[in-house]
């Protein structure tokens, strides 16, 4: 490294960190960026991109069954596991290699390895052989280094720490050697129900434990009640208000004891157990408390523009807390180095912008305030629903079960929000996305032509059924 001095070093390259090195670099700043595992983090290795491969499989896994609906033969359709697991790999690993080219095209200094903050803008690296590497410096320093799986506390006898051969995280769940005929999913958030969708569409038997009293619980009230039914048809059993007090290993299984809300307690015995009950971020090892940086449990404290308490420090993405999505990441290292950069009309991340995917079966996408908190807030509301079964384009796919849901405020029209459950859900969404950041009301929605047949003709039916217009239901 010739120059050790940069204007920006940012440590971890997940989807915040590699997205922010890239958009400085376009403001033709010199940019150093520190990771200690794989470029695109546990996004594009572990997470996102891998799941969505997962669960594509077991999507067209289904289709196949169903196709005598469709006037087709499909005999015999079975699946190779291993085989599912290594696309989904293939595709992680394509993904990351095409992070490390936009590294070299942009002109930004990679370094392999583990990051000290030892102040004064100055980094210590740990090569991935454990040899000190060169001190760097920077005038600015973001910390992008995401979050890890909660541990459930006290329930680890021997043999049964996350991460073995019987508990399982979400890299345990994605790689598996056999497939499980039966699974315990603790946490219902879009992790664990994924996973669930996943290995159930696949026909393992897949029970979920959820604490809260119900399913998907920063979802719409109405759209959690849907999944459950939804769920619940395809044979997933879903504990909510229930919490696991005891797990005991067997040779091949896992005996797991639930405690219910009413006071009553049950056992189940299955082959393995996935623990989805949440994310922390990953604080350690950075001498942050040192350099004057307020955690808040487990994540860093940081402003609207992405500051942290102390000069120069910076913080995005899941380590800085929920939503713990990798696409508010991207958007929040841009608007972070924009800001270090001085670019003008910069603004800050409106959360109520933001939407959320869980790409189960059926899809779950939201954006926005759910009903609940839309009263809560103070206001007066419209709220249109259109269903599925309604729509021709979803009859034609033979996927007729879902609703899509529109809130908006009864005086001024604004859109306050969207929920959706059903097929491509996850990319409909996009539309109330666009919709919510320009500040659209029902108006401009009413107004818009929707192209005919397709899904998104629900999202104007809804909007028109919010003000008592519907056309089609």
């Amino acid at each position: 490294m010739a120059d050790p001095s940069f204007d920006i070093a940012i440590i971890g390259a997940g989807p915040g960190g590699y997205v922010a090195a890239i958009r400085a670099a376009q403001l033709g700043l010199k940019i150093a960026i520190v990771e200690r595992e794989h470029l695109g983090g546990i996004c594009l290795n572990w997470g996102c991109i891998p799941t969505k491969a997962l669960l594509r499989a077991s999507e067209l896994y289904h289709t196949m069954r169903q196709a005598s609906e469709f006037g087709l033969v499909a005999d015999n359709v079975r699946f190779e596991l291993t085989k599912i697991v290594e696309r989904s790999r293939k595709v992680a690993a394509r993904l990351s290699n095409g992070v490390a080219y936009l590294m070299k095209k942009n002109k930004i200094t990679v370094i392999d390895g583990t990051a000290r903050l030892r102040g004064n803008g100055r980094i210590a690296i740990t090569g991935k052989d454990g040899q000190a590497l060169p001190d760097i410096e920077a005038k600015h320093i973001v910390i992008a280094t995401g979050a890890r799986a909660k541990e459930l506390p006290g329930l680890q006898p021997a043999g049964l720490k996350p991460g073995g051969r019987l508990i399982w995280t979400y890299k345990e769940a994605m790689v598996p050697t056999s497939f499980p005929k039966s699974l315990l999913v603790v946490g219902s958030g879009a992790i664990g129900i994924e996973f669930a969708s996943f290995y159930a569409t696949l026909g393992a038997e897949v029970t979920v434990v959820e604490m809260l009293d119900r399913i998907l619980p920063s979802e719409d009230a109405e759209i959690s009640a849907l999944a459950r039914k939804a769920f619940a048809k395809q044979g997933i059993k879903i504990h909510t208000q229930t919490t696991v007090a005891t797990l005991a290993p067997g040779s091949d299984s896992v005996t797991a004891t639930l405690q219910h809300a009413d006071g009553t307690a049950e056992t189940i015995t299955v082959d393995r157990v996935i623990l989805a009950i949440g994310i922390t971020g990953n604080v350690e090892g950075l001498e942050l408390e040192e350099q004057g940086v307020g955690i808040d449990r487990g994540h860093i404290v940081v402003d609207e523009w992405c500051r942290t308490t102390a000069p120069g420090l910076y913080a995005i993405g899941d380590v800085v807390g929920p939503p713990w999505l990798a696409h508010k990441a991207s958007h929040e290292g841009v608007l972070c180095v924009e800001k270090i950069a001085g670019v003008e009309a910069v603004h800050p991340l409106d959360n109520s912008n933001i939407p959320a995917c869980t790409y189960c079966w059926p899809q779950i996408a939201s954006v926005g305030l759910t009903e609940d908190a839309a009263l809560a807030a103070g206001h007066t509301l419209k709220v249109g629903r259109f269903p599925y079964q309604a729509n021709g384009k979803a009859i034609v796919l033979g996927d007729t079960e879902g609703l899509v849901k529109t809130i908006f405020d009864a005086e001024t029209g604004a859109l306050l929000g969207a929920h959706m459950i059903g097929a491509e859900v996850t990319e409909l969404i996009q539309g109330f996305a666009i919709a919510k950041t320009l500040e659209t009301t029902e108006v401009e929605l009413m107004r818009t032509i929707f192209p005919h047949p397709t899904l998104s003709e629900m999202m104007h039916e809804s909007v028109l059924d919010a003000f008592g217009r519907a056309i089609h239901f």
